[in-house]
C-alpha cells in the first residue's frame, strides 16, 4: 500500500473514531467537545501511546495491554492546558479516552 493510501485510511479511521466518541459522550459533555477538540485529543492519545512505552508491555493471555486510563486522562488534561486548548477536568477527558479505547477494540474485531 502506498503512503498516500495509508494516510487516507488513517484519516477515515480517525473520522469514524471521532463520530464514535461523539455518540459515546454523555449529553452534558457533547457541548464542550466539538470535532476539532476531539481530533486534538485523539492525537494526544496516539502520542501518549507512542511515547509512553505502554505499547512495549507484554500482552496478557488474551492479547491485551493494561492501560491506566486515569493516567491517560490526566495526561490529556495536562497537555491541553500546556497547548492552550483549554482547562479540562481529567474526569471529563476519561470519557474521550474510554470512547477511543472502545472504538479501537471494536475495530479490531
Amino acid at each position: 500500500m502506498e503512503f498516500e493510501d495509508e494516510l487516507m485510511l488513517s484519516a477515515e479511521d480517525d473520522a469514524r473514531c471521532v463520530e464514535y466518541i461523539k455518540a459515546y459522550l454523555p449529553q452534558e459533555l457533547k457541548e464542550r467537545f466539538d470535532e476539532e477538540k476531539l481530533y486534538y485529543f485523539l492525537d494526544v492519545i496516539y502520542e501518549y501511546y507512542a511515547n509512553s512505552g505502554i505499547l512495549d508491555q507484554d500482552a496478557d493471555a488474551d492479547g491485551c495491554i493494561d492501560i491506566d486510563m486515569e493516567a491517560l486522562a490526566a495526561h490529556m488534561a495536562e497537555q491541553a492546558k500546556k497547548d492552550n486548548i483549554g482547562d479540562f477536568a481529567a474526569e471529563d477527558l476519561l470519557w474521550i479516552a474510554n470512547g477511543e479505547a472502545e472504538y479501537s477494540e471494536q475495530a479490531e474485531e
